[in-house]
């Protein structure tokens, strides 16, 4: 199983981001425009990778400034979904490895969660919120239409309160 954290950064700096990421065990995967992608790998993020996972989205919401009643000085949004993806190296001419990612359907779920999250958002898919193991109490719940999907995705939405 992996767990990926999308950070989509509506302004700025991806330092915050990125070390949010790294204190919570996830590999940072890219660093996209405005967006950083998280990856957290069971091998290395631990058993509880879904639950570290959110709370690093938790962090990040924090740590920009979100539970402040003067605003964020960073306004972010983040998606938070788990599933099986393809991790390893592609790309390269004549066997020269070019980029370590992840690959997949799960992949493209979290980063369109990410996309419609709004500022001071974490939009958490119920997969994700499920194999957490975590109780956050009474969450507004959606059903978001994502590009490729057929079906609507269930998803939790958590703000971080001042």
């Amino acid at each position: 199983m992996l767990l990926l954290l999308t950070c989509t950064l509506f302004q700025g700096t991806h330092a915050v981001a990125t070390d949010v990421l790294v204190q919570s065990d996830a590999m940072v995967d890219k660093l996209v425009g405005d967006e950083v992608i998280g990856l957290y790998v069971p091998g290395m993020a631990g058993a509880e990778h879904p639950r570290r996972a959110i709370e690093a989205a938790e962090s990040l919401l924090r740590r920009t400034g979100h539970d402040d009643s003067s605003g964020p000085w960073l306004p972010v949004g983040v998606g938070v979904h788990t599933g099986l993806a393809y991790v390893g190296i592609v790309g390269g001419d004549d066997g020269n490895p070019t980029d370590f990612t992840a690959l997949g359907d799960n992949v493209n779920i979290t980063a369109r969660l990410a996309s419609k999250a709004g500022a001071g958002e974490i939009l958490i898919s119920d997969a994700a919120y499920t194999t957490s193991g975590l109780d956050l109490g009474p969450l507004e719940r959606r059903d978001l239409e994502l590009k490729g999907k057929s079906e609507p995705t269930g998803v939790r939405v958590l703000r971080v309160a001042g």
